[in-house]
């Protein structure tokens, strides 16, 4: 019995008049969409104004474009570089080929300065938006799948990725291979549910539900990369993706462990943001109890009804009772009316 594979598409660029619609690009602009997003209502939920996510990521996404794109020419130069090679391709960045360590390398500086110009804190900021960066690179892998590239050994398994291409050379591969697109697309959305949790189960902040983040997706990539057959530098018997996973990996359990230490919790919800500050819709974040007192001021000083009951509580008896006309006692006769002085009677 033949077992049905995963396919892959016939092609990755489809044509909208003389537009090409390069599908890599698609999921990554995608990924970029939901990591904006989910980072937005995590941030709006620690205390930050709605709209600073997006604006920081103005400047994060192009550096971590340009980052991705450097580690990945700079690591695989012999793509690029050489006899029979054009150095123009480097610049095809449509045609694949984003490095994530340099991504998110870059993407911080860029962050960086995105958020210094908000005056926020770039790790209560990478807190925030860490579990959607996390869901953009499962976004970002299928691109792979359109592109037919990044696949794994070859495999007999019912969920085998079914391979039939053309390579620059003019080689032609076909086959049945480990769908490491799919893999790593699955471990991020699982990374990204991780952090989740654990910035709610433990307060995470200072930069932690980031550290746990890069700890996490370094653990997968490491050995989602030694399934890999694509061509790569290596050192020591492994790939040099490989030993950059076990690098990341250290440095953000120290981080953790170390930051844990040094300052546990969670920044306070209204350091991390002035412009939510300036922003008192209920978006921009929890209010304070001082914004509360303010408000009921507000609201006495608006209300003039709130004076007058005063005036009328305090009132004086004696000025009612001259108001209240005098009944007699009985059998004595009402006393005659008196007019005004000037009227006639």
């Amino acid at each position: 019995m033949e077992l049905a594979y995963i396919p892959s598409p016939s092609r990755g660029v489809y044509e909208l008049g003389p537009i090409p619609l390069r599908a890599y690009a698609f999921c990554i602009i995608i990924g970029v969409v939901v990591a904006v997003w989910l980072g937005s209502k995590r941030w709006v939920a620690r205390g930050g104004a709605k709209h600073t996510v997006g604006d920081i990521a103005v400047w994060a996404v192009p550096f971590g474009l340009v980052g991705g794109r450097l580690y990945h020419v700079i690591t695989d130069n012999q793509l690029y570089f050489g006899e029979g090679r054009d150095p123009v391709d480097a610049l095809k960045i449509w045609e694949g080929g984003l490095g994530i360590w340099g991504a998110i390398a870059l993407g911080a500086v860029g962050a960086w300065i995105g958020a210094r110009r908000r005056g926020v804190p770039l790790p209560a900021y990478a807190d925030a938006i860490a579990p959607g960066i996390a869901l953009a690179q499962a976004c970002g892998r299928w691109g792979n799948w359109f592109n037919q590239e990044l696949y794994g050994r070859s495999t007999d398994l019912p969920w085998g990725l079914e391979i039939d291409k053309v390579e620059s050379d003019g080689t032609r591969i076909v086959g049945v291979f480990h769908p490491t697109f799919l893999y790593e697309s699955l471990w991020c959305v699982g990374v990204a549910l991780l952090v989740i949790w654990a910035d709610r189960r433990f307060n995470l902040g200072h930069g932690r539900a980031f550290a746990v983040y890069v700890a996490a997706y370094s653990v997968g990539r490491f050995w989602i990369e030694g399934m890999r057959i694509d061509e790569a530098h290596h050192f020591l018997g492994l790939r040099l993706n490989e030993w950059t996973a076990i690098l990341t990996f250290v440095a953000a359990v120290v981080y953790l462990v170390v930051v844990g230490k040094l300052r546990p919790g969670r920044e306070a919800p209204d350091s991390i943001d002035p412009a939510a500050k300036a922003d008192p819709s209920p978006e921009a974040g929890p209010s304070t109890d001082a914004d509360a007192d303010a408000g009921a001021d507000a609201d006495a000083a608006k209300d003039p009804s709130s004076d007058a009951d005063e005036l009328t509580v305090s009132q004086p008896e004696s000025a009612k009772s001259d108001r209240t006309p005098s009944v007699p006692p009985a059998g004595q006769p009402a006393d005659p009316v008196r007019p005004e002085p000037g009227t006639k009677a």
